[in-house]
């Protein structure tokens, strides 16, 4: 038996990255895959990669900062699948390593609106749908930056700290509704997120690079994805509100 068979699981940013290697496992694991991201062309390499394994999937375009493109995203999972079991918000963005003297209105607003706004929405969305089946699982993808204030600039590290509380206040509020809401805390992965900074603090950057000399490896999305499914599927059933750090022991420094 498959770990997600025949659930319905919508990933954020499933294009590249964490997400996409997220949406794949999910999509071999049985699940139908909303592969959501604002990448036309990358998220329907996902979906045809999917479906020529014989999985399911479809694609959804949202840019995750817009209101009205999270209601389409979960509107649209529900038309065609009739539900949403499972939601991996997975999108984000880095910050330019800016400290708070540099960081600009502009520059938090858009990593906040990315990074934990769109959390906040995409979860109400699907609160009702999961408060009418009483069932349903939330995984939040927060960051070691979420735990710790070197790993990045001021917005990035505020904005990962209230994913996690977020993620932690979601799992206890709806706890006695048979919803579970967690979170993965990623150390150094390998992905193109890095393509996200602009304008480089060589200020924040020298600071944060202190810490680097500490990590012992440098992550796969593949191993982030194995940490999504245990927390997505039944295998994490007691499991809530909670955060699992996956760095390779980087933090425990």
């Amino acid at each position: 038996m498959m770990k997600l068979q025949d659930k319905v699981a919508v990933v954020t940013g499933a294009g590249s990255g964490m997400g996409r290697a997220i949406a794949t496992l999910y999509a071999q694991e049985g699940a139908k895959v909303i592969v959501s991201d604002i990448n036309a062309e990358t998220a329907q390499t996902v979906v045809d990669e999917i479906k020529a394994q014989g999985g399911e999937a479809i694609v959804v375009l949202a840019n995750v900062a817009k209101e009205e493109d999270i209601q389409n995203l979960i509107d649209t999972a529900v038309s065609t699948y009739g539900t949403v079991d499972v939601l991996v918000n997975n999108a984000g963005i880095m910050d330019g390593m800016e400290p708070a003297a540099d960081v600009s209105d502009d520059k938090w607003e858009r990593v906040f609106a990315i990074n934990t706004t769109s959390v906040m929405r995409a979860t109400r969305k699907v609160l009702p749908i999961f408060l009418e089946k009483q069932k349903g699982v939330i995984v939040n993808i927060a960051s070691a930056g979420g735990l710790n204030g070197g790993r990045a600039g001021a917005a990035y590290t505020a904005s990962k700290h209230a994913v996690v509380g977020f993620t932690k206040n979601t799992g206890y509020m709806y706890a006695e509704q048979g919803i579970r809401c967690n979170a993965i805390a990623p150390g150094a992965v390998a992905t193109n997120i890095s393509s996200s900074m602009a304008g480089l603090s060589q200020f924040g950057a020298g600071r944060q690079q202190l810490g680097m000399a500490t990590n012992p490896r440098i992550g796969t999305s593949e191993e982030i994805a194995k940490v999504a499914l245990f927390l997505g599927s039944d295998e994490s059933s007691f499991v809530n509100g909670t955060v699992i750090t996956a760095d390779a022991g980087w933090s425990s420094y």
